[in-house]
Parts: C-alpha cells; sequence; structure tokens
C-alpha cells in the first residue's frame, strides 16, 4: 500500500484486488511501469478514505461513496484536473472488477469528472530556451550532461520519462534518428537536430572518464554514482536554471517538449508530423497541446479542399 505500510486485516480486501488490478494493467494492458503505479496510487487514495469509513472491500462502495470522496479531494484543494485523473484510475479499476464479475455494476459509473477549461502550460520562446541551455555552468561536473539534457528535451520533444530512459542503443546520429520508447513501451523514431547532438557527442565523451554503473551502462544521462537519473532530479536541475536566468513563468521538462511542439507548428510544420514526432496517438491532441493558429490552420485546409470553389 502507498507509504510502504504493511497489509492489516482492514485493508486486505482492497490489498489483493488491487494487486490483480495491478497484474492486469501491467500483462494484459501493456501499460509501463510508471502508468500502473499511477493508477495503482489512485486506487489506493479511495482505500485510505474506504477503510477509514469502514469500508473494508471495494464492493461494498456505493455511488454515494465515491462522491462523498471526490468530495474530500475538492476541500482539500486537490486540482479539477487531479480529480479528473483519480476518477479515471478509479472508473478503470471498477471496470476491472466487473469484467472478472466480483459485481454487478461500478458505483464509479455514473459519476462525471470535474469540468475543465482550456489548460495551456506556458510556453518558452525561443530567446528563454536559448537563455536556459547557456545558463548551464559546463566548468561543473554535470555541466556538459545538463546542457546536452536541455538540448534534447526542447530539440526532440521528449517527455522527461523518454529523456531520462533513453539508451546509446538508441542513438543513430549518423542517421540523424533516436528512437524513444514511449507511452505503452511504443517505440518511435525522432529527428534530431545538429545542436543535440553536438551537446550529446560533447558529454559522452567526459561520461567515459567518470563512474558507471554496470547496470546502467546503457543509459545516456547519468547521476554522479553512474545511475540513471530520477524526473525529480531533472525538474530540481530545470526549477534551479529558471531562477538562476530569473525566469517567472511556472516551468517544469514537459514545458521543453510544449515549447518545442508549438515553435514547430508557428513555423509551418505539418500537424500529422509533429503528431507523430510527440507520439501522440489522436491528432486531436496534437492540435489542443500546441494550440495551433488556428486561422492559418483553415486556410491551408481550404487551400487544398477538393470542393471549395473560393480558390
Amino acid at each position: 500500500m502507498r507509504g510502504g505500510r504493511r497489509p492489516t486485516k482492514q485493508t486486505r480486501l482492497w490489498d489483493a484486488a488491487i494487486a490483480d488490478f495491478t497484474v492486469y494493467l501491467r500483462l494484459e494492458k501493456s501499460l509501463s511501469e510508471n502508468s500502473t503505479a499511477a493508477y495503482r496510487r489512485d486506487v489506493e487514495k479511495l482505500c485510505d478514505y474506504a477503510c477509514e469509513k469502514g469500508l473494508q472491500s471495494p464492493i461494498k462502495l456505493t455511488h454515494r461513496d465515491i462522491s462523498d470522496f471526490l468530495a474530500v479531494l475538492y476541500d482539500a484543494g486537490i486540482s479539477k484536473r487531479s480529480q479528473a485523473r483519480i476518477l479515471s484510475g478509479i472508473k478503470a479499476f471498477y471496470k476491472f472488477l466487473l469484467m472478472e464479475g466480483r459485481m454487478d455494476r461500478s458505483p464509479a459509473e455514473l459519476i462525471e469528472a470535474p469540468k475543465l477549461g482550456f489548460y495551456l502550460p506556458d510556453v518558452l520562446s525561443l530567446e528563454e530556451i536559448e537563455a536556459l541551455i547557456v545558463a548551464v555552468d559546463v566548468s561543473r561536473p554535470d555541466g556538459h550532461r545538463n546542457r546536452a539534457m536541455l538540448e534534447t528535451l526542447y530539440g526532440c520533444g521528449l517527455r522527461v520519462s523518454e529523456l531520462i530512459s533513453l539508451h546509446l542503443s538508441d542513438l543513430f546520429f549518423d542517421d540523424g534518428f533516436i528512437r524513444v520508447v514511449g507511452k505503452g513501451d511504443k517505440q518511435r523514431l525522432v529527428p534530431i537536430g545538429t545542436a543535440a547532438i553536438r551537446e550529446i557527442e560533447r558529454y559522452l565523451e567526459q561520461r567515459r572518464t567518470g563512474k558507471i554503473n554496470p547496470k546502467s551502462e546503457d543509459i545516456v544521462f547519468l547521476n554522479r554514482n553512474g545511475g540513471g537519473l530520477s524526473r525529480v532530479m531533472v525538474f530540481s536541475i530545470i526549477k534551479q536554471l529558471a531562477a538562476k536566468i530569473g525566469l517567472t513563468k511556472n516551468i517544469s521538462p514537459h514545458t521543453f517538449r510544449h515549447s518545442f511542439a508549438t515553435h514547430l507548428i508557428e513555423n509551418g510544420a505539418d500537424l500529422r508530423a509533429v503528431q507523430e514526432m510527440l507520439g501522440h496517438e489522436s491528432i486531436l491532441t496534437t492540435e489542443i497541446y500546441t494550440h495551433v493558429d488556428r486561422k492559418r490552420w483553415q486556410q491551408n485546409i481550404l487551400q487544398h479542399h477538393p470542393r471549395d470553389y473560393s480558390k
């Protein structure tokens, strides 16, 4: 259970159901470790609430119990977006229990997620991207690594999980590509620019002389102990650089991916090409994510439309 606590008599039925759900997500849905862990945490939040109320089995919960749980999240100041994500995990859990024949109806079935406003994360300008990269002190032992990471995050539009799991065997610099393992362990080839290649090669020269854990030999970006980096470490590095240059925008590793996609669209890149590069299953995600200049997009479509006679 969450927090590493030992299962108790009160949580035993929950623990068994959550364990089975976890196996289902990994083996049958083929979700990544990160996605599986996120679903598990969402259900464990409900478990904590239910057990405090004396509901020692997930099949005992009612529609009202789920609604009350969401109200508790709201009162705790949890954002609407996080509430919606947690509810999605709970619905998936009960869908699994239904499929297994453990209950006849999901208590979360008719509960609607909180309405979300249109959300766009902060976008960095090219000048701000450049300022962050230049702010990296390459005289430090981790300098070339950090600069290479920023160039790769931005120049390839990677998720932070994709960055820290990048392998040496995924680099095909002669062909101008890297291989990326994204959500659901789906692989894609992503073009890589000369700036990122140059910084990675500089870092790899330095990397050869440092400590390398045998288990992490093929990982590109290593920590000072020779192991793989964590998401938290990458986040911390970016926050420190933002503070260093006086950047007040709320940024994270994801900001680099979003900014890159935005700049591609603004410079006229094909939406389908950006979708493939980012690893989005739906082009609607790409359109919203990059907040496309809709007027230019509309004109582009009409310009090539076979039934538009205004041309």
